[in-house]
């Protein structure tokens, strides 16, 4: 039997496919997650793997047995999934499993209006229950089975998004996206070409869109810097203005400039969260402890509130939900939004980026240079048997420089010269991740190297 522990992770279900994941677990899972939430209805997506479609109608099988009611959306992003829940008022069930390779599924769940579920929001008794059906069957049928029905809301999406950004008085704009096979091949000519809604100024250059789940272009991840070549190379090809890459279920989105340049999501974060400020001044706006310091300090020097959280998208909406964040970013591209039920959505974040660059004449580079001010090393992983034994050794190598320290996710060491590391464990695997930002790059390689060598030795 199937050990849901393996796949139910702190945020979401991921698991090989039928190894770990199969319909009989998505069976269990859909009934455990009605039993244990309450919920009467729920909306159920699915990206473009090909055991989307036998996973959802399992879940759904498990969901209805216990009385709920199951709207089918078909194809979708996970922020599409978002949108269903938030608009609709219902619970949520996607079937991605992201950037994951071919081989994985999963499961995202929320409740109404986009709330999360995770380990302690009710995913940890949703495992629990659907462990003890595997074992012992599913209970009886509600007295009263739910049904299944199918709406298509990529229209509505659409909509909702364009009412949120409006493109329409922008300069005309080339645009490379990279769909990297998934499901942004399917949501971006809606959002962004004619495809449901009227054009745009915007000529969308068209790469990998094709849905694919065996991913044959290349892994559907843009954080690995290997899955940017080809949106880097054909943006410089074709002279376009800017290039968007997403990742599988499109729920992230990273974006290179005209010369090919990433423009690291730190970077956006500050940009829309000059533009969400701009529209909601003073407000809040949430950034978590990896993203660089220059997001805070351009947040206070345009009104707003910066609010240092966790890594996470459970602890970022959390806090969203007590400071009334009009926006929240993470160093990882998931951007989240008070408008968008607090949800991370990459689409509304592309569509800022092209709003501002749109909005001006020069080019992507000169518009984020100020929000780029420091040299960041990127996640660095390494496998390590005693992490808290590196994380002490860490904080014991650095203390004669260290300024200031907290542990609000493993530790972050601020250094007298100005950068700054944080060391935190990896939740499921035996590793230790290290950031490191500083103010030139020869500081940023000192630091990175003597970390490295501590965690490493």
């Amino acid at each position: 039997m199937i050990n849901l522990s393996d796949i139910v992770k702190a945020y979401d279900v991921r698991g090989i496919v039928p190894d770990q994941l199969d319909p009989e677990v998505a069976r269990a899972l859909g009934a455990a997650f009605v039993t244990i939430t309450g919920v009467r209805a729920l909306a159920a997506g699915r990206d473009m793997r090909p055991s989307g479609p036998e996973l959802l109608a399992a879940f759904a099988d498990g969901a209805t047995s216990q009385g709920a009611d199951v709207v089918d959306i078909g194809l979708a992003s996970t922020d599409m999934l978002y949108f269903a829940s938030g608009q609709l008022g219902l619970a949520g069930a996607m079937f991605t499993a992201s950037h994951n390779p071919a081989r994985y599924n999963g499961i995202k769940l929320c409740l109404p209006g986009a709330q999360p579920v995770g380990q302690d929001t009710g995913l940890a008794e949703v495992r629990s229950l659907a462990q003890d059906y595997l074992a012992t069957g599913l209970p009886a049928p509600a007295d009263r089975p739910g049904s299944v029905t199918s709406r298509d809301l990529l229209a509505d999406y659409a909509g909702y998004l364009r009412g949120l950004v409006d493109l329409s008085a922008s300069r005309p704009l080339k645009v490379v996206v990279d769909a990297g096979n998934g499901m942004a091949g399917y949501t971006v000519p809606a959002v962004l070409g004619s495809a449901v809604l009227a054009p745009l100024p915007l000529e969308i250059d068209e790469l990998y869109f094709e849905l694919d789940g065996s991913f044959p272009n290349h892994e559907a991840n843009p954080l690995e810097p290997a899955n940017l070549v080809d949106l880097q190379r054909r943006v410089v090809e074709v002279g376009a203005d800017i290039g968007l890459a997403f990742d599988g279920d499109a729920d992230r989105c990273f974006v290179v400039d005209a010369d090919g340049n990433p423009v690291s999501p730190s970077a956006v974060t500050a940009l829309v969260a000059v533009r969400e400020l701009a529209k909601a001044p003073g407000s809040a706006v949430i950034h978590n402890l990896i993203t660089s310091k220059a997001v805070p300090e351009i947040i206070a020097a345009h009104g707003g509130r910066p609010v240092r959280t966790r890594v996470g998208h459970s602890y970022i909406k959390a806090e969203m939900a007590v400071t009334d964040a009009v926006f929240g970013g993470e160093h990882s591209a998931h951007y989240y939004f008070r408008d968008f039920w607090r949800a991370d959505t990459g689409m509304l974040a592309a569509m800022h980026v092209l709003a501002a660059l749109g909005e001006q004449d020069g080019t992507l580079a000169a518009l984020t240079s100020d929000y780029q001010r420091y040299h960041a090393s990127g996640e660095i992983n390494s496998t390590v048997a005693d992490q808290d034994a590196k994380v002490a050794a860490v904080r014991d190598r650095f203390a004669d420089r260290t300024s200031a320290s907290d542990t609000l996710d493993g530790l972050t060491l601020e250094l007298a010269d100005g950068s700054w590391l944080n060391v935190r464990a990896s939740n499921t695997e035996p590793l230790l991740r290290l950031n490191v930002e500083a103010p030139t790059p020869t500081a940023l390689a000192a630091v990175r190297d003597e970390a490295l060598a501590v965690i490493r030795s």
